[in-house]
């Protein structure tokens, strides 16, 4: 059985935070070592089958935990402040610099889940970054989903979720059977990014710096899951398109290909999917 214990405990100074991450050390050489930025709303410990797998086959991974959230909460969630920016921009660039620290030699990699890939154009990377792969990150409209999974999404940002927000004064994820808890202010600035067709650009200039997408950097990878209805593929190559042509490496998983019914958006990380992992990783 996988115990955290296989990792060990990290501390991550961020502007206005200190978060809690694991570090998975690779098994013999290094290959490489990797931040792994995790999707809104889904803990650290979700990514650990991932993390030992890796580092097993020679890649140190970096988890943690977002401010107020997970193994980083320190405060009541109607307390907290946090905004998705705090996650997406300030919290992710200290889970960077912590990995250049814990790694202090050799190639760094980035892997971003959702969320967690959509923050890297907001900031430069040390120059041992050679690798940035997104997963299933884009700058998804409410409009993408699918008929199947629209009144979900409907109810969530129209309905029950900002109802529950307002009257807790945090999305009460488990209580309304729509996943974890949440910071108010992390649920309101991701339904306004969702329900704009220009996702995040009224924060820039007011929460958010200007993005570089022209910028040199790292290989830069997105990777989009044909059956993801939570940010559909048209949501994932959206955000391709900002960056000039022939930057972005893009690919769509087809299940498939790997033998698999389906691959969907978070459970792309589950064990049950761990024949694409390879794909995730390196390839």
């Amino acid at each position: 059985m996988e115990q955290d214990s296989e990792a060990r405990q990290v501390t991550i100074e961020a502007q206005g935070a200190q978060l809690q991450g694991l570090y998975y050390e690779p098994s013999g050489a290094p290959r490489a070592h990797l931040v792994l930025h995790g999707a809104t709303g889904v803990p650290q410990r979700y990514y650990r089958s991932f993390a030992i797998w890796a580092a097993e086959r020679g890649v140190g991974v970096l988890t943690y935990d977002y401010r107020d959230f997970g193994r980083s909460a320190y405060r009541a969630m109607r307390k907290s402040d946090a905004t998705l920016v705090d996650w997406a921009v300030r919290d992710q660039a200290a889970a960077e610099r912590t990995l250049a620290e814990l790694a202090a030699e050799g190639s760094l990699w980035m892997i971003g889940h959702s969320l967690g890939g959509l923050g890297f154009p907001f900031r430069r990377f040390d120059a041992r970054f050679e690798k940035i792969t997104t997963i299933g990150a884009g700058f998804a409209h409410f409009s993408d989903h699918p008929w199947s999974y629209r009144p979900k999404a409907l109810a969530f940002w129209f309905l029950v979720g900002p109802i529950g927000t307002a009257l807790a004064n945090y999305l009460p994820g488990r209580r309304l059977l729509l996943g974890e808890d949440l910071p108010a202010g992390v649920y309101w600035q991701w339904r306004k990014w969702c329900i704009s067709r220009d996702f995040f650009k009224s924060d820039i200039g007011v929460s958010l710096s200007e993005p570089d997408f022209g910028a040199d950097g790292p290989q830069l990878r997105m990777l989009t899951m044909a059956d993801d209805v939570v940010v559909p593929p048209v949501a994932v190559k959206r955000f391709a398109n900002a960056f000039p042509k022939g930057r972005v490496d893009y690919r769509m998983l087809q299940p498939a290909d790997y033998g698999l019914s389906s691959l969907g958006h978070i459970e792309v990380f589950s064990r049950r999917n761990a024949l694409v992992w390879l794909t995730l990783l390196e390839r």
